[in-house]
């Protein structure tokens, strides 16, 4: 059987409509609020840790290794993206989006069939493919305004590759040092996009799903799910 997300309100529209007559929804909006929330207290702390304790991440544009990971979304977050997905790229970036998600989805299916996990390794029938997020474009998201949070608030101070993707099952000599005092300080407005979940009568845990997954079902792609 195949998962099917819980969704309400997305407010889809065709992808033939005008991109630009697309409306800003209730769900978008919030989400932007939250994101805005999220940005500045990740922000302050940041700023603290490097005042009082003199930590500083070591993330910086072009260290993409946390793109190979598992990136999990709601289905409030997963409208904000395809909203802006279908405002701010040409069809021209759509189908080469469509392209990307399209062959993670085809390897991530081949992993999760892979048995015992040990075969996993070989499990990928791609040549050539290396799984990451389909948002990554020459080392640099390219949804980044709309990027979610568990992205947002993603921080270490350990070296960029501990930061191994979720394929990668070789012993680990380095985990990464995250700054978990970022997601302390940003778990409060975070926090919001579950009560809105959930006060529309919806199963907050239902609508968590891998970013590429979401991707498919907000962009109306008939791949989106994996059996």
């Amino acid at each position: 059987m195949k998962r099917r997300p819980v969704v309400a309100e997305t407010g889809m529209s065709s992808l033939h409509d005008d991109p630009a007559c697309l409306a800003v929804t209730p769900r978008e909006r919030l989400v932007r609020e939250v994101y805005d929330r999220v940005d500045a207290a990740a922000g302050r702390e940041l700023a603290r840790l490097r005042r009082e304790e003199g930590i500083v991440p070591s993330c910086q544009r072009g260290c993409c290794n946390c793109c190979g990971q598992h990136i999990q979304t709601n289905l409030a977050e997963a409208h904000a993206l395809g909203q802006y997905l279908k405002r701010s790229f040409s069809p021209q970036r759509i189908m080469e989006l469509r392209e990307r998600t399209r062959q993670w989805l085809a390897w991530h299916g081949a992993l999760r069939k892979a048995h015992p996990p040990a075969d996993r390794a070989g499990a990928a029938p791609l040549s050539g493919y290396e799984p990451c997020c389909p948002l990554l474009v020459d080392r640099a998201c390219s949804a980044y305004p709309v990027r979610p949070v568990i992205c947002r608030t993603h921080y270490v101070s350990s070296h960029p590759s501990a930061c191994r993707p979720s394929h990668d099952d070789r012993p680990v000599e380095q985990a990464p040092v995250a700054l978990t005092s970022i997601l302390r300080a940003t778990q409060p407005f975070s926090q919001l996009l579950r009560t809105h979940i959930e006060s529309a009568g919806l199963d907050f845990s239902r609508s968590i799903l891998l970013l590429p997954h979401w991707l498919a079902v907000e962009m109306g792609w008939e791949f989106g799910m994996d059996p």
